[in-house]
């Protein structure tokens, strides 16, 4: 199945991402939370890029295996091209296809001041337009909702999404954001440029102190009021800022249901617990929306 029908199917798609772990004594317990997150029933599990020759010798192609034909949930495999060759990803293709995987989030992937950058690909839409070449697959994009880093400005950046699209991108994946009131505008920005493919907004339950000094950092996400005094209120309880994490995220996601978002796309790191809270939460405006 091509994930981009299902936004012909449903009015708001709900989708949840996982990464691979990096031990190998890790992968069984691994695939203990895929069933745990299988059933929630979400529409498709987004798998984030790991090779498979890093120490857990199990990559995104395994878990997106093992969602695709075993649990029967369809996968999102991620492919990043910064530091990989043309062969290179033709090899991963040629794997994911033989899997049986038919959707891929084309990523350019983070840049490594340690390791020289291989020149076949510089952005996300090279890759994506090399797949499209390659044939078979259904491609989704990442986007912005405050710019990337990288970019000049948000309205450069949402300009460049065209470039994207054109390479064959579907439907698009924000990253994560924690003030409704960004995804909103980015969005109206978006689709005044002419975008007109699905976005799913991206939200991440912050549960724990580690999230807010590691993730939150890294994603350069601006922290709203609400948010702040969440964290501040409740960052030496250990279990209330779980619990006060869980309701922050179910608010975001039910203003964005109503808000009319396309889909939600939780970022749960990988922990079954999290992503049942939240989808409990909000389960019934999915149910009634889509019925």
């Amino acid at each position: 199945m091509k994930i981009i029908n299902l936004f012909s199917e449903k009015k708001c798609v709900f989708s949840i991402e996982v990464f691979p772990p990096k031990q190998e004594a890790s992968f069984d317990a691994m695939l203990q939370k895929l069933d745990a997150l299988a059933a929630l029933k979400p529409d498709f599990i987004s798998v984030t890029y790991g090779a498979g020759g890093s120490a857990a010798g199990r990559g995104t192609a395994d878990i997106a295996d093992y969602l695709k034909n075993t649990l029967s949930v369809e996968p999102l495999a991620h492919l990043t091209c910064v530091n990989s060759s043309r062969d290179q990803i033709g090899t991963a293709l040629d794997d994911l296809r033989n899997r049986g995987i038919k959707n891929i989030l084309a990523l350019r992937g983070d840049k490594n001041p340690n390791v020289p950058p291989k020149d076949d690909f510089h952005y996300a839409s090279e890759l994506a337009q090399a797949i499209t070449e390659y044939g078979g697959f259904s491609l989704a994009g990442a986007c912005y909702p405050e710019g990337h880093v990288e970019s000049a400005s948000l309205a450069r950046d949402v300009e460049s999404l065209q470039y994207k699209i054109d390479a064959g991108v579907s439907h698009l994946i924000t990253q994560l954001f924690f003030d409704n009131g960004t995804f909103y505008r980015f969005l109206n920005l978006a689709r005044k440029a002419g975008i007109t493919v699905p976005v799913q907004a991206g939200v991440m339950p912050i549960v724990n102190v580690r999230q807010i000094s590691r993730t939150v950092a890294l994603s350069s996400a601006s922290l709203p009021h609400s948010f702040t005094k969440m964290i501040s209120r409740w960052e030496h309880d250990e279990q209330a800022l779980f619990d006060a994490g869980i309701d922050y995220a179910i608010s975001q996601i039910r203003d964005l249901i109503t808000g009319g978002a396309d889909g939600v796309h939780l970022y749960a790191m990988n922990n079954p617990e999290v992503a049942r809270r939240v989808y409990d939460g909000v389960s019934d405006l999915l149910e009634d929306l889509n019925a």
